[in-house]
C-alpha cells in the first residue's frame, strides 16, 4: 500500500530549532519524530512511500535515505524553485505537495493514506483504512476526540449523523465549538481527490482542499478514534512530550538504553556512578556521557549523548542536546537546551553565542565548556560561566 509523509514546511513555530533542523526532524528522546511515522506505515503494509521536502530538505534524505532499514521503500519530492541556476525551497502546501507527485509519476494509484510528519500516534490504520472504505468516501480524516476545554487548541471537525464533514472551526472558542473532536493530520484519500486539486499553485489541505470538497458536497467522511497523539508543533510541545513520555504517560513509546533503577535509563559507553550523584527520577542520560561524582540531575531530565555534567552541577526539569560540557557550579533549571539556544519552558529563547558568559561548541569534534551559577534573578536568564580549559567529549565508538 502507498501512503505519503508531509514533510516540506518551514517550521515556523518551533523557530529557533527549525533554522538547524526541519520539524519532523525533532528528536524525542534522540530519534526523530518522523522515524516512528514511518515505522507506523511499515507494521500496517504501507512500504512505498513519497516524503515531500522544501526546507532543509538534504537533512531528511540524508538520515532516512531509501528506506531499506525501515523495510520500506522511500522517495523525496523537492518541492522548490530555480533562482540564478539554484534550487531555493518554495514549498507548494500540502495538497499542492500531493499533486505534484502526482502528476510527475501518478504514483497515487489507489487508496493512500497522508501523515504529517511532526507527530507521533500509535493509530490502528488498518482499521482507519477499513472504515474509510466501507463509508466508499472520496476522502477520510481521522479525528480525535478531546476535552471542550481544550478545543480551542486545534481544528475543529464538524460532522452530520452519517459523519459526513459539513465544516470545520479553527481553534473556536470553548462556548463556541459545535464539536470536540479534532483533526489530527491524518487523511486517506482516494485517487479521484486529484479532481480537486488544481496543478502548480500553492494548495493546502485543511485551508483550500477540505473546504472545496464541503463546499461541492463530496463524499468527505470524519472517523473519530481512539489513539495516542503526540504532536511537537510548536516549542514547548517538545518538552512537555519528553517529559510525559519519561512520566510514564504515553504508553507503547520506547525509552532508549537500560533501566539501571526505577526511573533511571543509561545509554551505552557512559560513565558514571549512580550511587555518587544525586538523581531524582525520571531521567535519562544518553550514550557516550560522563556524568563525575557530585552530579545532581532532578527529573524529569533528559541528557543527550556525548555530553560532559561535572560534578557540582544542578539540572532540573531539563532537555539537554547532544554534544554540552556543563562545567561545576553549572545550574540548568526549566530549560530546553538546543543546539546553539537556551530555551526557557515559560517561551523565553536565548542564543547562546550571544551570551556575555557562554562557550558553546561549534565544531562537533571539540569541546567547549558551559559553566553556569544559580542566578537570583528571573529563570528566564542562564548565567552561564566560562572556564579556562576545555575536556574533550565522548564519542560513540
Amino acid at each position: 500500500m502507498k501512503g505519503m509523509i508531509l514533510a516540506a514546511g518551514k517550521g515556523t513555530r518551533i523557530k529557533p530549532i527549525s533554522y538547524a533542523i526541519p520539524k519532523p526532524m525533532i528528536p524525542i528522546l534522540g530519534r526523530p519524530v518522523m522515524e516512528s511515522m514511518i515505522q507506523l506505515f511499515a507494521k500496517h503494509g504501507i512500504d512505498k512511500i513519497v516524503i515531500n521536502t522544501s526546507h532543509l530538505a538534504e537533512i531528511i534524505e540524508n538520515y532516512f535515505g531509501d528506506g531499506h532499514h525501515f523495510n520500506v521503500q522511500l522517495s523525496y519530492s523537492y518541492e522548490a524553485k530555480e533562482v540564478n541556476g539554484k534550487f531555493v525551497s518554495q514549498a507548494l502546501g500540502s495538497a499542492g505537495g500531493m499533486r505534484k507527485i502526482q502528476d510527475f509519476s501518478g504514483f497515487f494509484d489507489e487508496t493512500f493514506v497522508v501523515v504529517c510528519g511532526d507527530a507521533w500516534i500509535d493509530l490502528d490504520l488498518k482499521e482507519a483504512i477499513e472504515q474509510h472504505k466501507q463509508h466508499g468516501g472520496l476522502a477520510t480524516i481521522i479525528t480525535r476526540e478531546v476535552d471542550p476545554s481544550e478545543v480551542s487548541k486545534y481544528g475543529v471537525v464538524v460532522t452530520d449523523k452519517y459523519n459526513q464533514v459539513t465544516s470545520f472551526q479553527e481553534k473556536p472558542a470553548t462556548e463556541e465549538a459545535l464539536s470536540n473532536n479534532i483533526n489530527t493530520g491524518i487523511y486517506i484519500f482516494e485517487p479521484a481527490i486529484f479532481d480537486f486539486i488544481p496543478k502548480n499553485i500553492e494548495f493546502d489541505i485543511g485551508n483550500d482542499l477540505f473546504p472545496l470538497l464541503v463546499e461541492r458536497q463530496a463524499n468527505f467522511y470524519a472517523i473519530k478514534m481512539d489513539f495516542q497523539w503526540l504532536d511537537v508543533g510548536k516549542v514547548k510541545d517538545i518538552w512537555e512530550v519528553t517529559s510525559d513520555i519519561l512520566n510514564g504517560k504515553v504508553k507503547g513509546y520506547p525509552i532508549p538504553g537500560t533501566q539501571v533503577s526505577p526511573g533511571v535509563w543509561l545509554g551505552i559507553n557512559t560513565r558514571i556512578d549512580v550511587s555518587k550523584c544525586k538523581i531524582t527520577p525520571p531521567v535519562l542520560i544518553s550514550s557516550g556521557c560522563e556524568i563525575q561524582d557530585g552530579a545532581t540531575i532532578i527529573g524529569p531530565a533528559v541528557v543527550g549523548a556525548n555530553c560532559v555534567v561535572e560534578g557540582k552541577s544542578l539540572v532540573s526539569n531539563t532537555l539537554i542536546c547532544e554534544y554540552i560540557h556543563l562545567a561545576d557550579d553549572a545550574y540548568i533549571v526549566n530549560k530546553t537546551m538546543f543546539g546553539d539556544y537556551l530555551l526557557g519552558h515559560d517561551g523565553y529563547t536565548q542564543e547562546l553565542a550571544d551570551c556575555q558568559y557562554v562557550n558553546i561548541l561549534q565544531n562537533r569534534n571539540i569541546s567547549r565548556p558551559l559553566v553556569a551559577q544559580p542566578s537570583t534573578e528571573s529563570s528566564n536568564t542562564a548565567r552561564l560561566q566560562p572556564t579556562l580549559s576545555s575536556a574533550t567529549l565522548q564519542q560513540v565508538k
